[in-house]
């Protein structure tokens, strides 16, 4: 029954020809039925050679301005033939078995979204390797029944797709709107399903500027989603409550610092707060070297605690522009 199942697989891609070639060749020797599958690349206003690799491939290619992310997986699904729709990302490189591992959930009618992990394709990084091992803590936590599935290892099917239009196209950036479908295919009544099993090798980030650069534009989504969905603030299976509080609290220590300067007490206020901010980091970080049974992952502590206050500054200007411009619009 499950491989009579069509499979579309769309790849959103921006400026990624040093990458997406090992993508495309991991999913062209996919363990699957190739008459039932189909590669489309979807291509966000590329200005490097990403146009010229892509057409090298038997896959559909198609372009468009860049308006990213969001709109080019629903480009990518509108124009796709396949019952079931796979994501998956430029800079990843899926398993031989991704497709059959995502298509046996399909067995269950009630499913309507699968989701999976990562592995690591840039392990030579040590930045790299901790921005995995966190996110792979998060995943062993994930329950197989979920209410978030990233859209770097996802699946859906084509039908409810079309019943909830979608990805948020509003989400302009790679932050925030994977959430928001999930979140909405939830409200819905869908099931969800996550398995850490099914894997994708990712290129983790492997510059700490453009980390927490990408990190600041996660902020300041965040604002956005949490407009949307406000019940969500207390967290879904993969952020908790103390993901949330740690953006607005390096905030709260940025604006007692500057204060200080002008009132000296408030200087031990932001000295608690910085203790704090820096204690909130270890429980990850110590089961993290427990689980990998190596103490390089101490420096996970200086990575989230610097990550926090990014996504602080994120979290202050989504406030700004989501909350309180469109406030004094109206």
């Amino acid at each position: 029954m499950e491989n009579k199942l069509s499979v579309s697989i769309v790849i959103p891609s921006f400026n990624s020809s040093k990458k997406v070639s090992k993508t495309i060749e991991s999913c062209l020797a996919q363990n699957y039925l190739q008459h039932k599958l189909e590669i489309i690349v979807i291509d966000d206003g590329s200005t490097d050679g990403t146009a010229e690799i892509v057409k090298k491939y038997p896959v559909k290619y198609i372009y468009q301005e860049n308006l990213g992310p969001a709109k080019a997986r629903n480009t990518g699904w509108k124009n796709a033939k396949g019952e079931i729709i796979l994501f998956t990302d430029s800079d990843c490189i899926p398993e031989k078995d991704w497709i059959e591992k995502h298509i046996r959930h399909y067995a269950n009618p009630k499913v309507a979204g699968v989701g999976g992990s990562y592995d690591i394709a840039n392990s030579n990084s040590l930045l790299a390797r901790c921005i995995h091992e966190e996110i792979i803590q998060r995943h062993l936590w994930i329950s197989e029944d979920t209410d978030y599935l990233g859209s770097f290892n996802l699946s859906y099917r084509r039908k409810v797709l079309e019943k909830l239009n979608g990805f948020n196209e509003f989400f302009k950036q790679a932050s925030g709107e994977d959430n928001e479908l999930s979140y909405r295919a939830k409200k819905a009544g869908y099931k969800l399903i996550f398995d850490k099993d099914i894997k994708v090798a990712h290129y983790h980030q492997t510059n700490l500027f453009k980390y927490l650069q990408e990190q600041y534009h996660h902020g300041f989504w965040r604002a956005k989603l949490y407009k949307i969905y406000p019940d969500m603030v207390k967290g879904d299976n993969y952020a908790g409550i103390l993901d949330f509080i740690q953006p607005p609290l390096a905030a709260a220590i940025l604006g007692t610092i500057i204060i200080s300067l002008f009132y000296s007490p408030l200087f031990y206020v932001s000295f608690l707060l910085i203790i704090f901010l820096l204690v909130l980091q270890f429980p990850l970080t110590l089961v993290v070297i427990k689980r990998k049974k190596q103490f390089v992952y101490l420096y996970l502590i200086p990575i989230l605690f610097l990550r926090a206050f990014a996504r602080g500054f994120g979290m202050l200007k989504g406030i700004w522009d989501f909350f309180v411009l469109e406030a004094i619009k109206k």
